[in-house]
């Protein structure tokens, strides 16, 4: 299931299913569908020869989609030998437009784009589209199609715009679609690919998220030898479970530092201290260093600048702490696969960038240490699956994300204590509101945002000209996507009323009901 798994040979799972990465924003998404429905799966680069492709014995492959155009001449190309291997294929968008293209069918630019939503019509509901709805729901993004079918081919579903919108080979378990089947907003996406993996290529969906617990235990020993490691705890859930997964694998050989930069929560410092000293079995080290990050932000207002700076920052204080640590060579973090594709380190190498990430990317030669990310390939519920695996308590498993970068990505323009004051104070009754009305654990991610912007307002008898907070409360499965959280009004005018009542210097609160896409979760 890693990016860039063991070898083929050496592999231990009976059934496995590659996917080959053209470099879609939601190509781990597919990996992902494919382990939901208990078999393990692997992203391998889409140029993968017939060969290696063998020697791993995979049950099946997919083709996954990509922003190129499968007829320009840049654009990444598979090994056209895989089709001739016996394995089932499924390809995805440009996986299937790629899959076409080796057979001879014709590719272009479509009159009609279909972005968004679209309904599906389907033919024959054998095989791949068994037991799926006649009239459904699909998610469509591209711009090319294809324009047609060889004899090789038969169409098994169509939309309005797209005739072509699920085919198969006549003679051989090849299937494809033009439509996004690992998204949510596919209701139907995971029976295609559990008809995939079960009915096309007969898996029995063995494998467990215990599976991947053992397989990364394994890995990171392998990896790290006798060395120390060195972990970045933030308290939130991705750094803690990525302790636990290592404290598991190498024991005392583990040392966390925990940075206070400035930029946390209201208490947060002193919630992780008594957390993570109790419950933990490790080398914890508390460095407080908010003087530093907060003068590197000073004047600062792009949001990029201060995700590098910041990231900057944390690694000389790794450097610094880690100095007199015997053995240090490694220092592990909590990047999960979602921060991966949006800082644009796809495993194609072609993935869009949308935002830098402080602790993706690898680190400076300079530093002498190595990188260990053990969750790089997983979401965040299944982060959250591994934790229980793992034995966390509940509260530290189901806590909401919180970004490395922390409040200085939510204080939107330059970031300064008073703001971060203001911030910590909102975001408070922001919390204490949602908890209340038991809306924690049905929400995925709910914060507060301190806008640029001063609007006017009324208190007492006299005019204001104060701050704007924007409240963000998202419901999703895996990040990659996410809904805007339909809060009840009453709790929202109860947030409202207390905020602007409580904390001094604010005289607005609005709500974002932006999904993701075309929106990100964070606002910066």
């Amino acid at each position: 299931m890693n990016a860039q798994p063991h070898a083929a040979a050496a592999h231990p799972y009976d059934e496995v299913i590659l996917v080959l990465d053209f470099g879609s924003q939601t190509t781990q998404l597919i990996a992902r569908r494919i382990r939901e429905v208990g078999v393990c799966s692997w992203m391998v680069a889409p140029d993968i020869s017939a060969e290696e492709v063998r020697r791993y014995n995979p049950k099946g492959l997919v083709l996954s989609g990509g922003p190129a155009s499968v007829y320009v001449g840049e654009s990444p190309h598979c090994d056209p030998k895989i089709f001739d291997l016996g394995i089932p294929v499924l390809g995805i968008c440009y996986g299937m437009q790629e899959t076409c293209r080796v057979f001879g069918c014709d590719v272009a630019g479509s009159e009609h784009r279909e972005f968004g939503r679209a309904l599906l019509e389907i033919n024959d509901s054998t095989g791949l589209l068994n037991a799926i709805p006649s009239r459904t729901t699909v998610w469509m993004s591209h711009g090319d199609h294809v324009q047609g079918l060889d004899a090789n081919f038969e169409a098994l579903a169509s939309t309005a715009t797209c005739t072509h919108a699920a085919v198969r080979h006549r003679e051989r378990p090849i299937y494809a679609v033009q439509f996004h089947p690992e998204v949510t907003h596919t209701p139907h996406g995971v029976d295609i690919f559990r008809n995939f993996a079960y009915e096309i290529c007969g898996c029995h969906g063995t494998w467990r998220m215990a599976d991947f617990m053992t397989e990364e235990i394994e890995r990171i020993r392998e990896r790290v030898g006798k060395s120390r490691v060195v972990c970045g705890l933030s308290g939130g859930v991705d750094s803690s479970v990525a302790a636990a997964l290592l404290a598991n694998a190498i024991g005392d050989r583990l040392s966390c530092i925990f940075v206070d930069n400035g930029l946390l929560r209201k208490n947060e410092r002193q919630l992780v201290e008594s957390t993570f000293r109790d419950h933990f079995d490790v080398d914890l080290h508390v460095v407080d260093a908010a003087a530093q990050f907060l003068g590197d932000l000073a004047g600062i207002d792009d949001p990029q600048e201060k995700r590098r700076r910041i990231g900057h920052r944390f690694i000389d204080i790794f450097k610094t702490e880690s100095a007199h640590l015997d053995d240090a060579h490694f220092l592990a973090q909590g990047t999960l696969y979602p921060d991966v594709i949006e800082s644009g380190h796809g495993h194609a190498g072609n993935s869009a960038n949308i935002k830098l990430h402080h602790n993706v990317g690898g680190l400076p030669a300079e530093l002498g240490f190595e990188l260990v990310e053990p969750l790089r390939d997983l979401f965040k519920d299944e982060v959250r699956q591994l934790g229980e695996v793992l034995g966390l308590p509940q509260q530290i498993i189901w806590r909401h994300p919180f970004p490395g970068p922390g409040l200085a990505v939510r204080v939107l323009g330059e970031v300064t204590e008073p703001k971060l004051a203001v911030l910590r104070e909102c975001d408070e009754i922001l919390l204490e509101e949602i908890i209340a009305a038991n809306l924690y654990r049905s929400t995925s991610q709910v914060f507060a945002v301190l806008l640029p912007v001063q609007s006017v307002g009324v208190m007492g008898d006299g005019r204001t000209y104060e701050n704007v907070v924007a409240i963000r409360a998202v419901e999703t499965q895996d990040f990659m996507t996410a809904d805007w959280a339909r809060i009840p009004f009453d709790v929202l005018a109860t947030i409202s009323n207390r905020i602007i009542n409580e904390v001094r210097g604010v005289n607005r609160v609005v709500y974002d009901i932006s999904s993701k896409p075309p929106a990100t979760i964070e606002w910066e």
